[in-house]
């Protein structure tokens, strides 16, 4: 028989994390890998959506932003472990590399070869694909401030992933303006008021 998804056990507001230890849905490593799990689920839209455009590249695209959710499975299971336990389970957890931040930093200059240089900030939007990315990109940086937090107090996270989060960022920054390029869409320039 199939287990069933619902426990009960988080009812009064608690969870169990990987190692056993139950704490406080607010607690903030709950904040950490949760919004980690939030930008994993829109890189997942913004995946389907790239996959249903005409746009070139699209399914180069896709596989990346596969991969990279990939990772952010793997970095959610870090930041989900008990650290009192992280000696015990260290063994059991997916590896995460230097090449994983090597490859956004590829995928990056990849795609910059083709954009303009940047003269001035750009406003979010252009086209709801474009949209997307930026959304995605606030969320990576909401989940990059999360762990900051996390990781002040407790030192035992994994030193790849913050550098791996700050480079999404600007992975999907970059990834706003490419796609841009490729759909021909505008690019509206921040010119602040001044009066």
């Amino acid at each position: 028989m199939a287990s069933k998804i619902y426990t009960k056990t988080g009812d009064k507001g608690n969870t169990g994390l990987f190692g056993g230890t139950r704490v406080s849905k607010d607690d903030l490593q709950i904040e950490a890998y949760g919004t980690v799990d939030e930008l994993n689920s829109y890189i997942g839209l913004l995946r389907d959506l790239i996959l249903s455009s005409d746009i070139e590249d699209k399914e180069k695209i896709h596989q990346f932003l596969l991969d990279i959710q990939d990772r952010l499975f793997s970095i959610g299971s870090h930041l989900a472990t008990d650290v009192s336990k992280m000696e015990k389970v260290k063994d059991m957890l997916p590896p995460l590399f230097d090449a994983d931040i090597q490859a956004l930093e590829k995928a990056i200059d990849e795609m910059e070869e083709h954009l303009e240089p940047m003269k001035f900030f750009v406003l979010p939007g252009g086209h709801p694909l474009v949209s997307h990315c930026h959304i995605a990109r606030c969320i990576c940086r909401r989940s990059e401030r999360n762990v900051v937090r996390y990781s002040r107090h407790h030192n035992t996270i994994d030193p790849h992933i913050l550098p791996y989060l700050n480079r999404l960022s600007d992975y999907l920054f970059v990834l706003s303006r490419y796609i841009t390029k490729l759909l021909g869409a505008p690019e509206f320039p921040w010119i602040p008021k001044r009066q």
